[in-house]
Parts: C-alpha cells; sequence; structure tokens
C-alpha cells in the first residue's frame, strides 16, 4: 500500500502490526486488505475518536467481502446486516458508541448468533463484547485532535487469541 508505514511486534496476548494512513482512500484500501483475512466467527473491534476513520475502514471492509449495500455508519440503528453477494459471509456492522454496559445491553443484538456465520464487526466495543470470544482482532486508530485537517492516521492491529496466532498481519501493509 502506497505511503503507508508499518512495524509489527508481538503482543502479550498477539501480534500486532502498526500501521500509518495518510488518507482516507488509504484507510478504505486498509479495509480491503484486511477484509481478505477475514471469515465466518471473526468478531473485529474498532476504537478510535470521532472521526478517526472506523466507518471508513468498515467501508473497505465490506467492499473486500464482497457484500451488499452501502455502508454507512449504524449509530443511530446500532447494527446494520449486509448479506454477502457471493459465497463469503455476511457484515454485520455494530457501533455501541451509544450502549453503555457490556454484553448483557447488547444482547438484543444476538451478536452470539450471529458470530459463528458473519464477520462482526463492532465501532467502540471495547469494554463491551469482549465476552464473546477469546478471538479477536482489535483495531484502534489515532488521530490528531483539535481543529485539524491533518489526514493522518496511525492504526494498530492486535490479533488475540489462536485464530490469530498463525496469521500474518503484516500483508496490511503490502
Amino acid at each position: 500500500m502506497e505511503d503507508i508505514s508499518t512495524s509489527r511486534a508481538s503482543a502479550p496476548d498477539g501480534v500486532t502490526v502498526r500501521l500509518t494512513v495518510n488518507a482516507p482512500d488509504q484507510m478504505r484500501e486498509l479495509g480491503h486488505r484486511l477484509a481478505k483475512l477475514l471469515r465466518a466467527g471473526d468478531l473485529v473491534m474498532l476504537n478510535g475518536e470521532l472521526g478517526a476513520g472506523k466507518t471508513t475502514l468498515t467501508r473497505g471492509l465490506g467492499a473486500g467481502l464482497g457484500v451488499r449495500g452501502a455502508v454507512t455508519s449504524p449509530t443511530f440503528v446500532i447494527a446494520r446486516v449486509h448479506p454477502s453477494l457471493g459465497d463469503g459471509p455476511p457484515l454485520v456492522h455494530v457501533d455501541a458508541y451509544r450502549l453503555g454496559g457490556g454484553l448483557d445491553e447488547m444482547e438484543d443484538l444476538d451478536l452470539d448468533v450471529s458470530l459463528s456465520d458473519s464477520v462482526i464487526v463492532v465501532e467502540w466495543g471495547e469494554g463491551k463484547v469482549e465476552e464473546l470470544t477469546d478471538d479477536r482482532l482489535n483495531v484502534v486508530i489515532h488521530r490528531a485532535v483539535g481543529d485539524t485537517t491533518d489526514e493522518v492516521r496511525h492504526v494498530t492491529v492486535t490479533g488475540l487469541g489462536e485464530r490469530w496466532a498463525p496469521v500474518d498481519l503484516g500483508v496490511l501493509s503490502a
């Protein structure tokens, strides 16, 4: 991926790759590359400030997974399901920003039922959905805050659990 720098390190519970993304189209491309690593049963937790690029990354995931419908922020509907246009898994896109509690408050979404058949992406999921599975991908997007037009984002992707141990996250910067 042009103009993206990366570093790779072992985390206590998984493998971490750090990327620098310089524009929204690169964030979508990162999502597209990430989609190639995903399969049904995967949980992706996206965290970052407002405007960091969580939904932009998810748009790239949706394109890479080949799902139906425009991927937009599900803030007001909490969750959207995007069925696959092919033989891949559907994408369940959740925005947990307005949900205060943990998994109990999200129980009505039946994420535990959807998990085995879908790729579930949860924006603002930290502290809310970790109980779904030990195997998950944590994506943290950092951006400059305040009155700025800076498009640079620092993305940290950490694969946790047995599912992610053998996966080379370094391909995300290729």
